[in-house]
């Protein structure tokens, strides 16, 4: 039976953020997570999820600057020591939260970039994150990101983050497969569950093709809830949708799989 995570990023969000946790409790989820810890101290995070009992389950490193466009600065050359510093941040945070992975923001490339160059810097920084994150059991993840949600991301493809895993070749890096990203792509998400399963270490859910609840669009999660299953997916499934409108009306879906939590 398949494990659900809320994004308090893109969930609960007719809540302030820190009050989005108690939501998440109460809706009956077990763990959550977010796009990014850093506008927190991570004690005070920590103190909400023990409050909760809930897991943080994944987060990302820093985007950079999103004014300016940018989605992570791993593969940009020359920004090699501000992508090390993010990492060394994220590894703080990640041991403060008691948080199993991070995933690793890439970046979007500016036009006329040297893709191969960019893939080059990423292996570079992804085998000095790998070597800072092993000593303490952590694992780093690469998502693909298609390009009508963010144009000229690094990699859209699963099968492009699959390759980078293999050129990156470090035993704690993987990949994260978000279903609503693979279907706008690539499609055949059976496929991707069964063939590749043991290289993802984090799932991620939407419909497909407005992001909303899972219980609409071209995907049938119902099926591939049972296909994770079958392939012996230990890890967590995050819900990283927008909802529709309020966060609990939507979330009917969900009710054969958890049971919230009463309240008092």
């Amino acid at each position: 039976m398949p494990k659900f995570a809320a994004n308090l990023s893109t969930l609960f969000s007719e809540l302030p953020f820190l009050e989005r946790f108690a939501a998440a409790a109460e809706a009956g989820f077990r763990a959550v997570e977010f796009l990014f810890p850093y506008d927190y101290p991570p004690e005070v995070l920590k103190a909400e999820l023990d409050k909760h009992g809930l897991a943080l389950v994944l987060f990302n490193t820093a985007p950079g600057d999103t004014a300016r466009g940018e989605w992570g600065l791993a593969a940009i050359p020359g920004r090699e020591a501000e992508a090390r510093r993010d990492i060394d941040r994220a590894l703080d945070y990640a041991l403060a939260l008691d948080c199993p992975q991070v995933h690793v923001m890439a970046g979007v490339l500016p036009p006329g970039a040297d893709r191969e160059r960019a893939c080059a810097t990423l292996v570079e920084n992804l085998r000095y994150a790998a070597a800072r994150f092993a000593p303490h059991g952590k694992r780093l993840l690469l998502e693909a990101l298609n390009p009508t949600t963010k144009p000229n991301y690094l990699y859209a493809s699963q099968y492009q983050t699959l390759e980078m895993v293999r050129r990156i070749d470090r035993d704690n890096v993987f990949i994260q497969l978000d279903l609503f990203h693979a279907q706008l792509v690539d499609g055949n998400l059976t496929h991707l569950i069964r063939e590749y399963a043991g290289q993802y270490q984090h799932v991620q859910i939407a419909s497909a093709p407005d992001r909303h609840e899972p219980d609409d669009g071209e995907i049938d999660y119902g099926w591939l809830f049972a296909k994770l299953d079958e392939s012996g997916y230990p890890g967590w499934v995050g819900c990283e949708y927008f909802p529709r409108g309020n966060t609990l009306a939507g979330l009917g879906w969900l009710q054969p799989w958890i049971t919230p939590t009463p309240t008092h």
